[in-house]
């Protein structure tokens, strides 16, 4: 029953985000419409630079599963960080990256998934020149929450390619 409803999950979500406008050629890399609210802006300390966060549905439901949707500006990015439960995200808009402790960092763009396995210390967000928006989806919430790290650092950060 878990992974039925799992499974729908991953379908709605794709298919909203189908939804989004298509862009014209001639836009830039910013993000000028989605199908989700911006959000609230994040306030506390595990991200660097901008970024807002609109929660979708009940953050604590007996599937043991939370998602929302998250926006980056330019730059922007979490901490370090891992999830017990292992995590999944569903790329809605702009150009970012995600990486893994000790792994180069992946381009990522609107459409692409990234799957990250449970305990897996990785940081994602924006790229220098683009907004960048994602649905996260923390899996397995009963064994716990993020576990925040240290800030990814501007020379680590300079580095990517």
């Amino acid at each position: 029953m878990k992974k039925f409803f799992i499974f729908n999950l991953i379908f709605l979500i794709f298919l909203i985000a189908g939804c989004t406008a298509e862009k014209k050629p001639n836009e830039t890399n910013l993000q000028t419409e989605t199908v989700f609210p911006k959000g609230e802006k994040i306030t506390n300390n595990n991200f660097a630079g901008t970024a807002y966060l609109q929660m979708m549905g009940a953050s604590d439901t007996a599937l043991h599963a939370s998602f929302g949707h998250v926006t980056f500006e330019p730059k922007a990015r979490t901490n370090w960080h891992s999830h017990p439960g292992g995590q999944l995200l569903f790329i809605t808009s702009g150009k970012g990256y995600y990486q893994a402790k000790g792994e180069p960092a992946q381009l990522l763009h609107e459409g692409d998934v990234v799957e990250i396995p449970r305990n897996v210390v990785h940081w994602h967000g924006a790229a220098p020149d683009s907004e960048f928006a994602h649905i996260a989806v923390s899996l397995n919430t009963d064994e716990g929450g993020a576990v925040w790290m240290e800030p990814v650092m501007d020379e680590e950060y300079s580095r990517i390619k």
